[in-house]
């Protein structure tokens, strides 16, 4: 097989994820061969909802790897669910099924045959059951990988928060040298080698204007030494003031901003591109990628949603 196949599990059935899959095969053609994790019975439903028509091949996952394998048919895993309708509410009636997905997506990942993986988006509140602050640090739990990293991708600027989904309350006592190097090393190490050259990186402060009236100052006493100590052999800079590196003429300047929390540096890269990013796991013994945005259960049904972001995971995956 040429191209190596993309591994996709849909996720929370009840959620928008069929539709811009549908979307992004009438849109695009790939060279990589993609397999569907999903209920063929669902499936189905959700073609006939959405207008939407194409062949399905079943696949057995033991022997995947023989296959041979195009994107002329829906290439599917089945896993057994079904419900009333093609679209219902979201609830943790679907967990069993979406965990049973995730288990043979892993177990197809670690015979390391396929190394290209993206999940639909999932429900964490009814799914991870606040056991995870979120997928990354699900999918991170079960290949036993201590360090991680959160990069929403595209390909003029990406962000990357510290901590993900913690509450703001939290953040600050999470905020530690080790974590923020750890990031800082797995971005660079993803440039380097998948990208092929060093980023230029600037790193937020966790105060506003980089400044604090407390005693201890997070921005002089954890991230300034971390700066200093590795400006001098990559191209970084920081603390720097999260109101304005948003702006265009100063945000052109780098490859990579990193924030301190989740809303610092998602907000902004969303308000400037919309649909044209992705959320890539970095640290995992594979690639995986998936779609920014949630379940989006107000569009259900609606074929309001656009799949630009899905596209874009599927194209990265498809020349790297």
């Amino acid at each position: 097989m040429k191209y190596k196949p993309i591994l996709i599990v849909g996720g929370e059935p009840n959620s928008v994820f069929t539709e811009l899959f549908f979307k992004t095969l009438k849109f695009k053609k790939f060279k990589s061969p993609i397999v569907l994790i999903y209920s063929k019975k669902m499936l189905i439903k959700q073609m006939k909802k959405l207008n939407f028509k194409k062949k399905i091949k079943i696949l057995n996952q033991k022997n995947l790897h023989e296959q041979i394998l195009d994107n002329k048919t829906i290439n599917l895993i089945n896993v057994n669910f079904n419900q009333k309708k093609a679209f219902m509410k979201i609830s943790r009636k679907s967990n069993k099924f979406i965990e049973k997905s995730f288990k043979i997506a892993f177990d197809i990942l670690k015979q390391k045959k396929i190394n290209k993986f993206i999940n639909g988006p999932i429900s964490k509140k009814n799914f991870l059951n606040k056991k995870y602050l979120g997928i990354t640090e699900y999918i991170s739990d079960k290949f036993s990988n201590k360090s991680s990293c959160m990069l929403i991708y595209n390909k003029n600027l990406s962000v990357c928060p510290v901590t993900t989904h913690l509450p703001i309350k939290q953040v600050t006592k999470n905020i530690n040298k080790k974590l923020i190097i750890q990031k800082i090393n797995l971005i660079i190490s993803f440039y380097k080698t998948k990208l092929g050259f060093n980023p230029k990186i600037a790193v937020l402060g966790l105060n506003p204007h980089c400044e604090s009236i407390s005693k201890f100052n997070e921005d002089d006493k954890i991230i300034k030494p971390i700066i200093k100590k590795l400006n001098k052999k990559f191209n970084i800079s920081g603390p720097l003031s999260a109101d304005t590196i948003f702006i265009k003429k100063i945000r052109k300047k780098y490859d990579v901003i990193i924030g301190m929390y989740h809303d610092q540096v998602l907000t902004p890269i969303k308000t400037i591109y919309e649909y044209d990013a992705i959320n890539i796991t970095l640290g995992l013994p594979f690639i995986r990628v998936s779609p920014d945005h949630g379940p989006n259960e107000k569009f259900l049904g609606k074929n309001f949603s656009n799949p630009l972001s899905l596209i874009q995971a599927i194209k990265f995956l498809d020349k790297n």
